[in-house]
């Protein structure tokens, strides 16, 4: 949480049609996407905007020039656009709104940053002091 205070000011959230920003940031490498688009399957009855498309989505995450991270639901849809547009994926645990766990997408370029985490960092320090 202190990282990401020191850095707010960078950090902007933008409402309206994501599809159509990440297309007119496609050339910014300056720039990072996190991407949390409706679920394939649960966003109809989650939500009021629900239908997008899903392989546009996917279409312009891989031109993009900057970095990116998106999360998804763990949908065989889902899974065929990872193969197809040949981008690395982990799957982690996470709760819904009804406390249940539930598997959850987590979408990349190259996650290996995700598999080997950087033990330096102060909450990987907190961590490992805890369980050693």
């Amino acid at each position: 949480m202190l990282d990401i205070a020191r850095i707010r000011m960078r950090i902007k959230f933008v409402e309206g049609d994501g599809l159509a920003y990440i297309e007119r940031n496609l050339q910014k490498k300056n720039v990072a996407f996190f991407i949390d688009p409706p679920y394939t399957v649960a966003g109809r009855r989650l939500y009021k905007h629900a239908d997008i498309d899903h392989e546009r989505l996917f279409r312009l995450a891989k031109r993009l020039a900057g970095d990116f991270l998106m999360t998804y639901d763990d949908s065989p849809e889902i899974r065929r656009l990872i193969i197809d547009y040949r981008l690395d994926c982990e799957t982690v645990v996470m709760k819904n709104t009804h406390n249940t766990q539930m598997l959850e997408l987590l979408i990349g370029r190259n996650l290996a940053w995700l598999r080997q985490p950087d033990t330096s960092q102060p909450i990987f320090r907190e961590f490992f002091a805890q369980t050693n």
